[in-house]
């Protein structure tokens, strides 16, 4: 008989943020021995940072669930799955045959993108329901950065990033890579990196309303004041055209719209837009300056230059000073990576696409603009508590936890409690899921098989990894994408006890026969012998630009040869890839979008403005991604992180003491916080982390609760969003702050 207590190494990609980092794992039988970074990981190379070690803790979390939930009588209990989805067929076909498929809403969280069970089929129950009312939270922290790259490049996900190993001058502007190991921008190690870059002469500058881990490690730091980021970069291009510093390169035949930007900044002097966001007009002018003269430089920025009001604005910007400067798609600046497998950009006829648009649809009660298929989560809440035709009635979420991850959860809390039905897929009983009648609860992540579809895409380097599941899944659990598969056919009226699997062929088989044509049948048949999310990952390395072809490249990837690769495949360095990676339909950069220039409006308009008095803005810790990761031990010790720092000149002037408690108002609700003096905080502004405020009722997450914290998005206006992407306003939001 084998030995159940035999110690073994497996490895496995984290999960637990945009790092993807390799892990090493020590199992004794089904015991968790030990996490550590694994060395021959060929994209991590052994970093690990302590989310990596702290999945031993989410897998023998006593919290987690492992068994459905249903509510009865205002309590849970749990339930068998089949229960559970006999609850659910009957109570959700009845909603969507009396008020039609826009009365369920779906919402995705953010861990749904780190699981492919449910990346990949929370599509396929969004079709099922046909549904308009999607929602996500990339309308929380990044749909600016995807509207401006979709206008200027032709896809959502074509982010330019920096290429950090070969760069000689990087600015960062809203963003600390060293606590986020990158964010739509996946570079494990940052601080590795940058230490190897300034090394060898290279500089990096920061610009950010707070002193960040990141700005410590730089060559310099510049405050700036929070939502302003869009005047500062204004004068930057202004600049480049001002003192004739515009060098296209190998670009000029690749771009529309350089005279028409010229124009649009003309009125944006450093001298004019200095006194708004707080940086002198000699400093933005020798940035820019700085910027054009250096050889492989490139501008990177991320939440705060995303969650403002001008976010869409400040994100294309970005990337138009990357383009003027030539450093777009050149060695050591801002370039694309070639993921291996699920890229846009790879697919088709290479060079020229459809493009993105937007607007399709608007929402109810507000009229936002549908943007890439979704409305902004900022808007769930009226599309459930306003009455009349179209009313959210029932809502499906998956691994989401807006109430505390977006503004004003107290109206979200209330509304959620009017709906007729709720079902979340989630592996805790939270802040959100206590509203819902049924959980269904997924797997440990060390349960379930991982490939990573959607930060290849925008990677310091091109790899190729996958992870087998660590341990066995427990007997009687479905894996995720059963599970989302089942909810669509309860809401296609094909019943809890639907053949999913038989869904899954039927799906696939559809999906092939769209992009393979003749060769079709001949695909499915070779990949038959797998299902769900490794078929399809097979199926797009084998057909992706490093892919077999079903072996007609012998020495391309596929699947199996991954699978024996415990490290991955290094696929290199990044490479230049324009023209071929654009789809637009001119098949050049756009860097003029009508949308966008007509956008300048609002701040030429709000430049004479008065600044703010007191704003808040928030921040990440790297023991903190997600909220669920406060009720992990290793993550939770410590000093307690939920504070509001506070520049010492603001603590003085509002009669604050280190150590002691604030009240923070703001939207008319009033959170209290322990306060924190430091001067890395600009002056105006204070800083409190997100994800914080685990104190309400009805949730079972029992070390969270121990020290709660408090939920800075409460005090946040939902009414407050970039136009045009949607993305709530989080930063630079004017706030008041008393001794409590």
């Amino acid at each position: 008989m084998p030995n159940e207590t035999a110690e073994k190494t497996v490895h496995r990609i984290c999960p637990l943020c945009e790092a993807c980092c390799g892990l090493e794992l020590k199992l004794s039988g089904n015991k968790v021995i030990s996490i550590r970074g694994h060395d021959e990981d060929v994209f991590s190379r052994g970093y690990i940072c302590p989310k990596g070690v702290a999945l031993k803790d989410l897998h023998e979390d006593p919290d987690r669930l492992r068994v459905p939930l249903v509510k009865r009588d205002g309590r849970f209990v749990e339930t068998s799955w089949d229960e559970a989805f006999a609850e659910i067929e009957r109570r959700l076909p009845p909603i969507l045959a009396e008020h039609g498929p826009d009365a369920v809403a779906a919402l995705a969280g953010n861990p749904s993108v780190h699981k492919i069970g449910l990346i990949m089929y929370f599509a396929r129950l969004a079709r099922a329901l046909g549904t308009r009312n999607l929602f996500s939270a990339s309308t929380l922290d990044q749909m600016p950065k995807q509207l401006s790259v979709g206008l200027m490049f032709g896809h959502w996900l074509s982010f330019p990033v920096p290429d950090i190993e070969r760069s000689d001058f990087l600015l960062i502007i809203g963003a600390n890579p060293i606590v986020s190991n990158g964010s739509l921008w996946t570079v494990p190690d940052y601080r590795g990196k940058a230490k190897a870059m300034r090394a060898r002469g290279g500089r990096i500058v920061v610009v950010d309303p707070r002193r960040t881990e990141t700005a410590e490690a730089a060559d310099a730091h510049h405050f700036i004041r929070p939502g302003s980021d869009v005047y500062f970069l204004l004068g930057m291009v202004h600049t480049l055209f001002d003192e004739k510093l515009v060098r296209l390169g190998r670009l000029a035949e690749h771009v529309n719209g350089v005279a028409e930007v010229e124009h649009a900044v003309h009125a944006f002097a450093p001298e004019t837009v200095a006194a708004r966001c707080g940086i002198d007009a000699a400093t933005i002018r020798g940035l820019a300056r700085q910027l054009a003269a250096t050889e492989r430089a490139a501008v990177y920025g991320r939440m705060g230059t995303c969650v403002q009001e001008y976010g869409t604005l400040c994100s294309w910007l970005i990337d138009v000073l990357n383009v003027l400067t030539g450093h777009l798609d050149q060695e050591g600046g801002a370039m694309f990576a070639k993921a291996p497998a699920f890229a846009a950009n790879t697919i088709g006829k290479p060079g020229i696409g459809k493009g993105v648009g937007t607007g399709r649809r608007r929402s109810r009660v507000s009229g936002a603009p549908e943007v890439m298929g979704e409305f902004p989560m900022v808007c769930l809440a009226e599309e459930i508590d306003t009455p009349g035709a179209g009313q959210v009635r029932a809502l499906i979420t998956v691994a989401g936890n807006p109430v505390l991850s977006a503004p004003n959860g107290g109206r979200l809390a209330a509304a959620l409690d009017k709906l007729d039905f709720m079902v979340s897929v989630d592996i805790y009983l939270n802040e959100t899921t206590r509203h819902a009648d049924v959980i269904l609860p997924g797997l440990s992540p060390l349960e379930d098989l991982h490939y990573d579809t959607a930060f290849p895409q925008f990677a310091y380097r091109n790899a190729a990894r996958f992870s087998e599941p660590a341990l066995p899944r427990p007997d009687g659990q479905p894996p995720e994408w059963q599970i989302l598969l089942r909810l669509a056919a309860i809401a296609q009226g094909k019943g809890a006890q639907a053949d999913v699997e038989k869904m899954d062929d039927d799906l696939f088989a559809d999906d092939v026969r769209r992009v393979a044509g003749e060769h079709a049948d001949a695909v499915i048949a070779a990949l038959a012998h797998l299902k769900g999310p490794e078929r399809q990952v097979d199926f797009a390395l084998r057909t992706g630009p490093y892919g077999d072809i079903f072996g007609r490249r012998p020495d391309g990837i596929n699947l199996a040869k991954i699978k024996a690769a415990p490290g991955g495949i290094d696929l290199g360095p990044l490479q230049p890839r324009i023209p071929e990676v654009l789809r637009t339909p001119s098949g050049k950069i756009e860097l003029a979008p009508e949308m966008l220039l007509t956008d300048l409006q609002r701040p030429a308009a709000e430049l004479a403005q008065p600044v703010p008095g007191l704003v808040v803005i928030g921040r990440r810790h790297v023991r903190s991604c997600n909220s669920w990761m406060h009720n992990l031990p290793i993550l939770a010790k410590g000093p307690f992180r939920c504070t509001a720092l506070v520049n010492p000149a603001d603590a003085q002037r509002l009669g604050l003491q280190d150590g002691g408690k604030a009240r923070i108002a703001g939207k008319g609700t009033v959170i209290e916080a322990l306060v924190e003096v430091t001067d890395e905080m600009m002056p105006g502004v204070v800083s409190l982390p997100h994800g914080w405020g685990h104190d309400l009722p009805g949730m079972r997450m029992a070390l969270a609760a121990e020290r709660p914290g408090a939920n800075l998005n409460a005090v946040l206006d939902e009414g407050m969003r970039d136009p045009l992407s949607g993305n709530a306003v989080l930063n630079g939001i004017p706030v008041s702050m008393q001794r409590a």
